[in-house]
Protein backbone atom coordinates (compact mmCIF):
# COMPACT_ATOMS: atom_id res chain seq x y z
CA UNK A 1 0.00 0.00 0.00
CA UNK A 2 2.64 2.56 1.14
CA UNK A 3 4.69 1.64 -1.69
CA UNK A 4 1.56 2.18 -4.37
CA UNK A 5 0.91 5.38 -2.45
CA UNK A 6 5.24 6.05 -3.15
CA UNK A 7 4.70 5.07 -7.16
CA UNK A 8 1.53 7.74 -7.68
CA UNK A 9 3.15 10.65 -5.83
CA UNK A 10 6.14 10.12 -7.61
CA UNK A 11 4.25 10.34 -10.83
CA UNK A 12 1.80 13.08 -10.23
CA UNK A 13 5.15 15.19 -9.25
CA UNK A 14 6.68 14.08 -12.59
CA UNK A 15 3.88 15.21 -14.40
CA UNK A 16 3.19 18.47 -12.60
CA UNK A 17 7.09 19.35 -13.47
CA UNK A 18 6.12 19.72 -17.34
CA UNK A 19 4.45 21.99 -18.04
CA UNK A 20 3.40 23.55 -20.95
CA UNK A 21 4.87 27.01 -22.26
CA UNK A 22 2.70 29.08 -23.23
CA UNK A 23 5.00 31.63 -25.31
CA UNK A 24 5.04 27.77 -27.64
CA UNK A 25 7.67 25.87 -28.86
CA UNK A 26 10.15 24.98 -31.57
CA UNK A 27 11.21 22.11 -33.27
CA UNK A 28 13.76 21.32 -35.92
CA UNK A 29 15.75 18.82 -37.69
CA UNK A 30 19.09 18.72 -37.51
CA UNK A 31 19.02 17.21 -41.35
CA UNK A 32 22.37 19.08 -43.19
CA UNK A 33 25.95 17.34 -42.86
CA UNK A 34 27.18 15.24 -39.63
CA UNK A 35 28.01 16.43 -35.66
CA UNK A 36 29.76 19.62 -36.51
CA UNK A 37 27.55 21.14 -38.77
CA UNK A 38 24.51 20.19 -36.77
CA UNK A 39 26.56 21.82 -33.95
CA UNK A 40 26.60 24.77 -35.50
CA UNK A 41 23.32 24.78 -36.35
CA UNK A 42 22.20 24.04 -32.76
CA UNK A 43 24.14 26.88 -31.82
CA UNK A 44 22.03 29.48 -34.30
CA UNK A 45 18.33 27.45 -33.09
CA UNK A 46 19.03 28.32 -29.75
CA UNK A 47 19.76 31.81 -29.72
CA UNK A 48 16.34 31.90 -32.55
CA UNK A 49 14.57 30.28 -29.80
CA UNK A 50 15.36 32.52 -27.21
CA UNK A 51 15.01 35.60 -29.39
CA UNK A 52 10.82 34.19 -30.12
CA UNK A 53 11.21 33.39 -26.17
CA UNK A 54 9.69 30.31 -27.48
CA UNK A 55 10.99 26.44 -25.48
CA UNK A 56 13.73 24.70 -27.62
CA UNK A 57 12.70 20.97 -28.40
CA UNK A 58 16.28 19.71 -28.34
CA UNK A 59 16.40 17.02 -31.46
CA UNK A 60 18.51 13.93 -31.59
CA UNK A 61 21.81 13.71 -33.15
CA UNK A 62 21.75 12.67 -36.47
CA UNK A 63 24.39 10.39 -37.22
CA UNK A 64 25.42 8.34 -40.73
CA UNK A 65 26.43 4.20 -39.68
CA UNK A 66 28.47 2.35 -41.88
CA UNK A 67 26.01 -0.32 -43.79
CA UNK A 68 23.09 1.33 -42.41
CA UNK A 69 20.12 2.60 -45.34
CA UNK A 70 19.13 5.09 -43.33
CA UNK A 71 19.58 7.66 -40.58
CA UNK A 72 19.97 6.71 -36.88
CA UNK A 73 18.77 8.81 -34.26
CA UNK A 74 20.94 9.58 -31.32
CA UNK A 75 19.12 11.98 -28.16
CA UNK A 76 20.89 14.61 -27.14
CA UNK A 77 21.45 14.38 -23.82
CA UNK A 78 23.66 11.09 -24.78
CA UNK A 79 26.20 13.64 -25.84
CA UNK A 80 25.44 17.26 -23.33
CA UNK A 81 24.03 17.51 -20.60
CA UNK A 82 20.42 19.49 -20.90
CA UNK A 83 20.45 21.37 -17.41
CA UNK A 84 23.38 23.74 -18.12
CA UNK A 85 21.58 24.89 -21.15
CA UNK A 86 18.85 26.29 -18.77
CA UNK A 87 20.84 29.04 -17.94
CA UNK A 88 20.16 30.87 -21.48
CA UNK A 89 17.08 29.23 -21.95
CA UNK A 90 14.12 27.44 -21.93
CA UNK A 91 15.10 23.49 -23.25
CA UNK A 92 13.69 20.22 -23.69
CA UNK A 93 14.39 17.30 -25.10
CA UNK A 94 12.84 15.87 -28.28
CA UNK A 95 11.61 12.57 -26.57
CA UNK A 96 10.32 14.27 -23.57
CA UNK A 97 8.23 16.54 -25.50
CA UNK A 98 6.69 14.06 -27.82
CA UNK A 99 5.91 11.77 -25.11
CA UNK A 100 4.54 14.63 -22.43
CA UNK A 101 3.22 17.53 -24.36
CA UNK A 102 2.82 16.28 -27.93
CA UNK A 103 -0.03 13.90 -28.11
CA UNK A 104 -2.23 17.24 -26.63
CA UNK A 105 -0.68 20.63 -27.52
CA UNK A 106 0.62 19.26 -31.21
CA UNK A 107 -2.47 16.15 -32.00
CA UNK A 108 -1.41 14.39 -35.29
CA UNK A 109 -3.80 16.81 -37.21
CA UNK A 110 -2.38 19.62 -36.27
CA UNK A 111 1.10 19.26 -37.09
CA UNK A 112 2.75 21.42 -39.53
CA UNK A 113 5.60 21.57 -40.95
CA UNK A 114 7.13 24.87 -41.26
CA UNK A 115 10.06 25.74 -44.71
CA UNK A 116 11.21 28.92 -46.58
CA UNK A 117 9.04 27.71 -49.53
CA UNK A 118 8.60 24.44 -51.72
CA UNK A 119 10.85 21.69 -51.10
CA UNK A 120 11.21 19.02 -54.02
CA UNK A 121 10.09 15.50 -53.34
CA UNK A 122 12.47 12.31 -54.50
CA UNK A 123 10.26 11.63 -57.25
CA UNK A 124 11.27 15.56 -58.17
CA UNK A 125 7.91 16.87 -57.89
CA UNK A 126 7.62 19.82 -55.10
CA UNK A 127 3.72 18.70 -54.41
CA UNK A 128 3.26 22.56 -53.32
CA UNK A 129 4.70 21.53 -49.78
CA UNK A 130 7.51 21.20 -47.76
CA UNK A 131 7.93 17.36 -48.54
CA UNK A 132 9.12 17.49 -45.02
CA UNK A 133 9.88 13.65 -44.55
CA UNK A 134 11.21 13.55 -48.32
CA UNK A 135 14.77 11.90 -48.18
CA UNK A 136 17.19 10.80 -45.83
CA UNK A 137 17.64 11.63 -42.97
CA UNK A 138 14.44 13.79 -43.59
CA UNK A 139 11.75 10.57 -43.42
CA UNK A 140 14.38 8.33 -40.26
CA UNK A 141 13.95 11.18 -38.18
CA UNK A 142 10.83 12.18 -37.61
CA UNK A 143 9.49 8.34 -38.53
CA UNK A 144 11.40 8.13 -35.35
CA UNK A 145 8.75 9.80 -33.34
CA UNK A 146 6.42 8.85 -35.51
CA UNK A 147 5.50 12.15 -36.80
CA UNK A 148 3.32 12.45 -39.68
CA UNK A 149 2.31 16.09 -40.97
CA UNK A 150 -0.89 17.07 -41.95
CA UNK A 151 0.50 20.02 -44.03
CA UNK A 152 2.81 22.99 -45.26
CA UNK A 153 3.76 26.70 -43.49
CA UNK A 154 5.57 28.68 -45.75
CA UNK A 155 7.44 31.90 -44.18
CA UNK A 156 9.45 33.14 -46.99
CA UNK A 157 9.87 35.39 -48.35
CA UNK A 158 9.22 37.91 -45.32
CA UNK A 159 10.43 36.00 -42.17
CA UNK A 160 14.07 34.24 -41.79
CA UNK A 161 16.52 33.41 -39.02
CA UNK A 162 18.59 36.00 -38.62
CA UNK A 163 17.45 37.91 -35.20
CA UNK A 164 20.65 39.84 -34.92
CA UNK A 165 20.45 42.56 -37.71
CA UNK A 166 17.89 44.52 -37.05
CA UNK A 167 15.42 44.82 -34.06
CA UNK A 168 12.50 43.54 -35.47
CA UNK A 169 12.88 39.59 -37.14
CA UNK A 170 11.74 38.49 -33.61
CA UNK A 171 8.46 40.24 -33.25
CA UNK A 172 7.48 39.71 -36.91
CA UNK A 173 7.79 36.24 -36.24
CA UNK A 174 5.57 36.66 -32.96
CA UNK A 175 2.77 38.68 -34.74
CA UNK A 176 2.86 36.23 -37.80
CA UNK A 177 2.68 32.87 -35.79
CA UNK A 178 1.13 33.44 -32.02
CA UNK A 179 1.31 30.97 -29.66
CA UNK A 180 -2.15 30.97 -29.10
CA UNK A 181 -2.58 29.27 -32.53
CA UNK A 182 0.49 28.46 -33.42
CA UNK A 183 1.94 26.37 -30.46
CA UNK A 184 5.02 24.16 -32.19
CA UNK A 185 7.24 25.70 -35.00
CA UNK A 186 8.32 22.37 -36.79
CA UNK A 187 10.60 23.79 -39.66
CA UNK A 188 11.83 20.87 -41.95
CA UNK A 189 15.72 22.16 -41.07
CA UNK A 190 17.22 23.77 -38.71
CA UNK A 191 16.67 27.66 -37.90
CA UNK A 192 19.83 28.49 -38.08
CA UNK A 193 22.77 29.72 -40.42
CA UNK A 194 26.10 27.51 -41.05
CA UNK A 195 28.20 27.89 -40.35
CA UNK A 196 26.95 29.58 -37.08
CA UNK A 197 26.52 33.37 -36.80
CA UNK A 198 29.37 35.28 -35.35
CA UNK A 199 26.66 36.40 -32.94
CA UNK A 200 26.09 33.04 -31.31
CA UNK A 201 29.66 31.77 -30.97
CA UNK A 202 29.46 32.74 -27.16
CA UNK A 203 26.79 29.92 -26.78
CA UNK A 204 28.62 27.56 -26.76
CA UNK A 205 29.64 28.28 -23.11
CA UNK A 206 26.30 26.06 -22.23
CA UNK A 207 27.20 23.25 -24.28
CA UNK A 208 28.83 20.59 -21.25
CA UNK A 209 29.43 17.05 -22.31
CA UNK A 210 27.50 14.54 -20.64
CA UNK A 211 29.28 12.75 -17.47
CA UNK A 212 29.68 9.64 -19.61
CA UNK A 213 32.22 12.04 -21.82
CA UNK A 214 33.84 13.74 -19.88
CA UNK A 215 34.69 10.92 -17.83
CA UNK A 216 35.92 8.69 -20.32
CA UNK A 217 38.46 11.77 -21.72
CA UNK A 218 39.39 12.51 -18.14
CA UNK A 219 39.93 8.33 -17.51
CA UNK A 220 41.92 8.61 -20.87
CA UNK A 221 44.41 11.33 -20.45
CA UNK A 222 45.33 9.82 -16.93
CA UNK A 223 45.18 6.53 -17.78
CA UNK A 224 47.09 6.68 -21.34
CA UNK A 225 48.65 9.49 -21.53
CA UNK A 226 52.52 10.15 -20.24
CA UNK A 227 52.49 12.56 -17.06
CA UNK A 228 52.80 15.91 -18.37
CA UNK A 229 51.09 18.75 -20.38
CA UNK A 230 49.82 17.69 -23.96
CA UNK A 231 49.17 18.97 -27.54
CA UNK A 232 45.41 17.73 -29.56
CA UNK A 233 45.72 18.00 -33.15
CA UNK A 234 42.52 17.35 -35.62
CA UNK A 235 43.67 16.17 -38.82
CA UNK A 236 40.90 16.34 -41.67
CA UNK A 237 42.60 14.35 -44.39
CA UNK A 238 39.40 11.42 -45.59
CA UNK A 239 39.20 11.11 -49.14
CA UNK A 240 35.56 13.58 -49.26
CA UNK A 241 37.63 15.90 -47.76
CA UNK A 242 40.42 15.96 -50.47
CA UNK A 243 37.24 16.34 -52.75
CA UNK A 244 36.33 19.75 -50.75
CA UNK A 245 39.64 21.27 -50.67
CA UNK A 246 39.40 21.04 -54.16
CA UNK A 247 36.79 24.04 -54.36
CA UNK A 248 39.11 26.29 -52.49
CA UNK A 249 40.22 28.09 -55.80
CA UNK A 250 36.66 29.56 -56.61
CA UNK A 251 36.19 30.21 -52.91
CA UNK A 252 36.65 33.32 -50.50
CA UNK A 253 34.98 31.57 -47.25
CA UNK A 254 34.35 27.60 -47.09
CA UNK A 255 32.83 25.48 -44.50
CA UNK A 256 33.81 26.91 -41.25
CA UNK A 257 36.64 29.02 -42.61
CA UNK A 258 35.51 32.37 -40.86
CA UNK A 259 37.01 30.74 -37.34
CA UNK A 260 40.26 32.17 -39.12
CA UNK A 261 40.07 34.03 -41.41
CA UNK A 262 37.32 36.24 -40.28
CA UNK A 263 33.51 36.48 -41.58
CA UNK A 264 34.81 38.92 -43.53
CA UNK A 265 37.92 37.87 -44.64
CA UNK A 266 39.61 40.43 -42.32
CA UNK A 267 42.13 38.03 -41.35
CA UNK A 268 43.33 36.76 -44.33
CA UNK A 269 42.45 34.46 -47.39
CA UNK A 270 41.55 30.65 -48.70
CA UNK A 271 44.29 28.93 -49.13
CA UNK A 272 44.87 25.39 -50.39
CA UNK A 273 47.25 24.66 -47.17
CA UNK A 274 45.10 25.62 -45.35
CA UNK A 275 42.15 23.43 -46.37
CA UNK A 276 44.70 20.54 -46.49
CA UNK A 277 48.02 20.58 -44.84
CA UNK A 278 50.92 19.17 -45.97
CA UNK A 279 53.28 16.41 -43.58
CA UNK A 280 55.92 19.40 -43.47
CA UNK A 281 53.34 21.89 -41.82
CA UNK A 282 52.27 19.59 -39.71
CA UNK A 283 55.36 18.36 -38.34
CA UNK A 284 56.93 22.20 -38.23
CA UNK A 285 54.07 23.77 -36.50
CA UNK A 286 54.26 20.72 -33.94
CA UNK A 287 57.57 21.34 -33.11
CA UNK A 288 57.39 24.71 -32.63
CA UNK A 289 54.73 24.69 -30.20
CA UNK A 290 56.09 22.18 -28.11
CA UNK A 291 59.24 24.64 -28.26
CA UNK A 292 57.09 27.20 -27.37
CA UNK A 293 55.17 25.42 -24.84
CA UNK A 294 58.66 23.94 -23.24
CA UNK A 295 59.89 27.54 -22.88
CA UNK A 296 57.18 29.16 -21.55
CA UNK A 297 56.28 26.32 -19.03
CA UNK A 298 60.11 24.31 -18.31
CA UNK A 299 58.08 22.25 -15.35
CA UNK A 300 55.52 20.69 -17.44
CA UNK A 301 56.71 20.38 -20.95
CA UNK A 302 54.86 18.17 -23.84
CA UNK A 303 54.82 14.86 -23.12
CA UNK A 304 52.21 13.65 -25.88
CA UNK A 305 50.59 14.47 -28.83
CA UNK A 306 46.69 13.01 -29.63
CA UNK A 307 45.42 12.72 -32.58
CA UNK A 308 41.54 12.77 -33.86
CA UNK A 309 41.05 12.10 -37.77
CA UNK A 310 38.70 11.28 -40.02
CA UNK A 311 41.05 9.10 -41.89
CA UNK A 312 44.96 8.95 -40.94
CA UNK A 313 46.06 10.08 -37.99
CA UNK A 314 49.87 9.99 -39.14
CA UNK A 315 50.79 8.41 -36.08
CA UNK A 316 53.77 6.54 -37.50
CA UNK A 317 55.17 9.53 -39.51
CA UNK A 318 54.50 11.65 -36.17
CA UNK A 319 56.17 9.62 -33.66
CA UNK A 320 58.83 9.39 -35.78
CA UNK A 321 59.46 13.21 -36.37
CA UNK A 322 59.04 13.95 -32.87
CA UNK A 323 60.91 11.17 -30.83
CA UNK A 324 63.91 12.38 -30.35
CA UNK A 325 61.80 15.35 -28.40
CA UNK A 326 60.53 12.75 -25.98
CA UNK A 327 57.05 13.20 -27.14
CA UNK A 328 54.40 10.26 -27.98
CA UNK A 329 52.07 10.63 -30.45
CA UNK A 330 48.76 8.71 -29.90
CA UNK A 331 44.86 8.17 -30.30
CA UNK A 332 41.83 6.79 -28.99
CA UNK A 333 41.34 3.10 -29.95
CA UNK A 334 37.63 3.06 -29.97
CA UNK A 335 37.74 5.88 -32.87
CA UNK A 336 34.58 7.50 -31.12
CA UNK A 337 34.80 11.05 -32.73
CA UNK A 338 32.47 12.69 -29.63
CA UNK A 339 35.27 11.38 -27.21
CA UNK A 340 37.89 12.40 -29.37
CA UNK A 341 36.54 16.07 -29.30
CA UNK A 342 35.95 15.64 -25.38
CA UNK A 343 39.83 15.04 -25.57
CA UNK A 344 40.72 18.18 -27.66
CA UNK A 345 38.76 20.14 -25.15
CA UNK A 346 40.98 19.33 -22.56
CA UNK A 347 44.29 19.59 -24.11
CA UNK A 348 46.95 22.08 -23.28
CA UNK A 349 47.18 23.24 -26.97
CA UNK A 350 45.04 22.93 -29.54
CA UNK A 351 45.87 22.71 -33.58
CA UNK A 352 42.96 22.29 -36.09
CA UNK A 353 41.87 22.69 -39.46
CA UNK A 354 40.33 26.27 -40.15
CA UNK A 355 37.75 25.39 -42.26
CA UNK A 356 36.38 21.91 -40.40
CA UNK A 357 33.09 22.22 -39.03
CA UNK A 358 34.61 19.51 -36.21
CA UNK A 359 37.72 21.51 -35.91
CA UNK A 360 35.27 24.41 -35.30
CA UNK A 361 33.55 22.60 -32.60
CA UNK A 362 36.66 22.55 -30.05
CA UNK A 363 37.70 25.27 -30.59
CA UNK A 364 34.33 27.06 -29.49
CA UNK A 365 34.87 25.28 -26.65
CA UNK A 366 37.89 25.56 -26.02
CA UNK A 367 37.59 29.57 -26.26
CA UNK A 368 34.63 29.40 -23.78
CA UNK A 369 37.11 27.73 -21.06
CA UNK A 370 40.16 30.25 -21.93
CA UNK A 371 42.21 27.79 -23.40
CA UNK A 372 44.69 28.22 -26.45
CA UNK A 373 44.17 27.45 -29.82
CA UNK A 374 45.65 27.55 -33.32
CA UNK A 375 45.03 26.09 -36.93
CA UNK A 376 46.81 24.60 -39.36
CA UNK A 377 48.78 27.08 -41.78
CA UNK A 378 47.52 29.88 -40.28
CA UNK A 379 48.81 32.80 -40.20
CA UNK A 380 50.52 31.85 -43.73
CA UNK A 381 54.38 31.98 -43.10
CA UNK A 382 56.58 34.16 -44.45
CA UNK A 383 59.21 33.25 -47.12
CA UNK A 384 62.54 32.56 -45.72
CA UNK A 385 61.25 33.75 -42.13
CA UNK A 386 63.76 32.11 -39.84
CA UNK A 387 63.08 31.53 -36.10
CA UNK A 388 65.82 30.73 -33.11
CA UNK A 389 66.31 26.83 -33.92
CA UNK A 390 65.77 26.93 -37.59
CA UNK A 391 62.77 26.62 -39.89
CA UNK A 392 60.07 29.14 -40.61
CA UNK A 393 57.79 31.27 -38.39
CA UNK A 394 54.59 33.28 -38.86
CA UNK A 395 54.63 36.29 -37.21
CA UNK A 396 52.17 35.11 -34.65
CA UNK A 397 51.88 31.67 -33.18
CA UNK A 398 48.08 31.38 -31.35
CA UNK A 399 45.30 32.93 -31.97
Amino acid sequence: MYRLVGLLLTFLTFAHSITVDEHGYIMYCPCMGRFGNQADHFLGSFGFAKALNRTLVLPPWVEYRKGEVRSIQVPFDTYFQVGPLQAFHRVITMENFMKTLAPSLWPPAERISFCYTERMGLDGSTGHGCNAKSGNPFGPFWDTFEVEFAGSEFFGPKLNYDIHHGDSMARRWSERYPAAKWPVLAFTGAPAAFPVQQENLLLHRYLRWSVKYETGAKQFIRDTLPRGAFIGVHLRNGIDWVRACEHVKESSNLFSSPQCLGYRNEHGQLTAELCMPGRDTIIRQLKRQIKLHREAAPDNPIRAVFVASDSNHMLGELNDALKRMDVTVVRHPDGNPHLDLAILGRANHFIGNCISSYSAFVKRERDANGFPSSFWAFPPEKPGAKVKGGGSSPQHEEL
